[in-house]
């Protein structure tokens, strides 16, 4: 090494830390699973929801439908987009396309979130599917006939009451800046065994929740 790489290389070296580019996350960094589940009547009746008709189309019933199965942190979001990801195969968005409301979600959420879980798509998806079908929803939040309104404390409450095996505090709510219900979100150890939420789930802090009815 001759005296000016040398020189280079000191100062380099020598930045200070803040300087330093941060690591992207690393795949499997990450506390626990939130699944999300997102409520399809309130969701297609936003202002800047894209109107997908096999979501939002007269006749599709739909009520909750998997939006997807995140990474969390205890104190922070998980990571997102770890890397690079193939299209899922055709016959796995076959799958689960009766419990995802599109296509485009099923590719959108591996590429956002599976890919930072350290599963391969298929082990995700299952992983997805085993986490939807271990949680019960009432009827009258997953198809109500009529207009619904209650608070987030209640919804928490009524989920809790229909899955005894679940600890308290495993539920959250989201909500739209108008009242309307966004989500419900079920935490769940990295075994996929229920939890209860950590901070960073999140919370609604809207007082009056309204839940359309199925059409």
């Amino acid at each position: 090494m001759n005296a000016a790489t040398g020189i280079l290389l000191g100062a380099i070296l020598s930045l200070p830390a803040c300087a330093q580019r941060p690591a992207a996350p690393a795949e499997g960094g990450f506390d626990y699973y939130m699944l999300v589940l997102s409520y399809a009547p309130d969701f297609c009746a936003q202002a800047e929801s894209r109107q997908d008709p096999r979501e939002c189309g007269p006749g599709r019933r739909a009520g909750f439908v998997v939006h997807g199965l995140w990474p969390q942190g205890e104190n922070s979001r998980g990571p997102e987009r770890c890397g690079p990801a193939r299209p899922v195969a055709r016959a796995t968005v076959d799958a689960m396309l009766s419990y995802f409301p599109t296509p485009g979600l099923v590719q959108h959420e591996w590429r956002d979130h599976g890919t930072c879980t350290g599963l391969s798509a298929a082990d995700y998806f299952a992983a997805v599917r085993k986490a939807r079908d271990s949680l019960r929803i009432p009827e009258d939040l997953n198809h109500p006939a009529q207009e619904v309104h209650s608070t987030p404390e209640r919804i928490e409450a009524e989920l809790a009451a229909a899955n005894a095996s679940y600890p308290a505090g495993a539920f959250r709510t989201s909500c739209y800046r108008d009242g309307e219900l966004k989500e419900i979100r079920v935490c769940l150890n990295r075994d996929l065994s229920p939890r209860p939420c950590s901070r960073s789930a999140g919370e609604c802090r809207i007082a009056n929740l309204t839940l359309l009815p199925v059409r």
